[in-house]
Parts: C-alpha cells; sequence; structure tokens
C-alpha cells in the first residue's frame, strides 16, 4: 500500500464534520470496506473471503483509498492540522488508532503493473450515492496511477451502467471494447474502457484544471447526507 501523493484530491481545511474525506485504506478500514463490497458487489464479493483483505494491505500492487465521513473528534484535529501538514510534505493519512471512529461511505481499489494501472472496484454505499463520492474517488485514482508512473488506466463497467459510463468518458476514458457474458451474476457484458497515456502532457494539463476547479468550487468538501445514527460502532 502506498500513500496518497501530497498534490493528490484532498479537501480544503475548511472542510465540515460531515464532508467526504479521501484517504488512503488502513487495517482498520477492513469490516467496514468488507461491507460495502459485499452490498455493491454481492454475485463478485461471494468469491472473497474476509482474510483476502488483510493480504490486499501488504500486496505491493494493490492501491486502495477509501471516502469516509471522519468522526466529529478527529475533523477537528483535521482542521487545525491539515494546512500544516500539506505545507511540510507530512503524510495526509491517518493512524488505524483514529479510523476506526470514521464512517465508510465508499472505497475504491486498482492493481499495478508494470506501467498498467486497473480498477478493480469503485463503491459507494446505497443511502449516499448521487452525492458525487464516486467522482471523488475515481479522480483519486487517476491522481495516484499518475503520480505512480503508470501510464494506461483500464476498467470494465457493466454495459447498463450509463451513469458510471458517462462519468468515466468525462474524465478521460474511452470505449475500447466489451467482453461478453462478463458479469456472473446475470451474463451481463462488461463495457472496456480506458486512458491511453496517463503521462500525456496534455490529459495531465487538462485533469490538473479540472481537479482544481472542483476544489475551488468545494466540490470534494462539501457536506453530505448521513442519517443521524451513522457514527454507531462497527462490529467486527
Amino acid at each position: 500500500m502506498q500513500h496518497l501523493p501530497t498534490n493528490s484530491v484532498v479537501q480544503s481545511p475548511a472542510m465540515g464534520s460531515d464532508a467526504c474525506l479521501f484517504r488512503p485504506m488502513t487495517e482498520a478500514d477492513i469490516p467496514q470496506v468488507y461491507a460495502i463490497d459485499h452490498e455493491c458487489f454481492p454475485a463478485e464479493s461471494m468469491f472473497r473471503p474476509y482474510s483476502s483483505y488483510g493480504r490486499e494491505m501488504h500486496n505491493s500492487m494493490a492501491h486502495y483509498i477509501v471516502a469516509c465521513v471522519p468522526s466529529r473528534q478527529r475533523s477537528e484535529h483535521m482542521r487545525r492540522s491539515w494546512m500544516r501538514r500539506l505545507l511540510s510534505g507530512g503524510s495526509l493519512s491517518t493512524s488505524p488508532a483514529t479510523t476506526r471512529q470514521d464512517l465508510l461511505v465508499g472505497f475504491a481499489g486498482f492493481w499495478v503493473m508494470l506501467d498498467e494501472a486497473h480498477i478493480i472496484a469503485i463503491a459507494v454505499r446505497n443511502p449516499y450515492r448521487r452525492q458525487a463520492i464516486g467522482e471523488g474517488l475515481l479522480l483519486c485514482v487517476i491522481d495516484m496511477a499518475t503520480s505512480l508512473r503508470t501510464r494506461l488506466l483500464t476498467l470494465e463497467v457493466r454495459a447498463s451502467n450509463h451513469p458510471a459510463q458517462q462519468m468515466y468518458l468525462k474524465h478521460g476514458f474511452h470505449v475500447v471494447g466489451k467482453r461478453p457474458r462478463y458479469y456472473s451474476d446475470n451474463q451481463e457484458d462488461a463495457v472496456l474502457m480506458s486512458i491511453e497515456d496517463l503521462q500525456d502532457p496534455e490529459f495531465r494539463e487538462r485533469f490538473r484544471q479540472q481537479k482544481s476547479e472542483l476544489l475551488q468550487q468545494d466540490y470534494l468538501s462539501r457536506a453530505i447526507e448521513i442519517p443521524e445514527d451513522s457514527f454507531d460502532p462497527v462490529p467486527d
């Protein structure tokens, strides 16, 4: 696992306590990631035992990012220390002791092999969809894959999932093919999409501008709607 680069998609220091934060996954996040994975991908996740998530944490090819709503106590600490950590070039990740109190609302994972990155999952809990969380996770993946010096970024998406396809097209992906009967639950086709060259100067400049505009608009630091009991303890 690798930390997000200091120029990654992060929130402004004025973020509220109910704002969504994107950070690297830690082992303390596994129970919630496991639950999100099984909620969003029931057909695929049935083949992944709980222990596989721990192994992923120690897999040098695997990189995971979570979208979370920090606990009220940690949000206050983050408001005080965010700018100091960013300016000093320090890690923006948090310790497992603090992430236990975070509410995870989504996660993304991708694998890197040589100069290719492949997105294996972008998932958001059902109650928190349509709040731009999936788009924030995608931007973090693109940013991190670019920083890891990969060139090709690929993913599969269900043929019927047109909103997701539009989001990917918006951020530079192109349709490059199909995988017939790819999904085991209903034999649905998968649309294969890719960004051909993350290191292309034109793409990097366009992505930089896009990310800057989103941050200036507080697009990734706005409050999201959460139920009052969302911070109840998460069972192991």
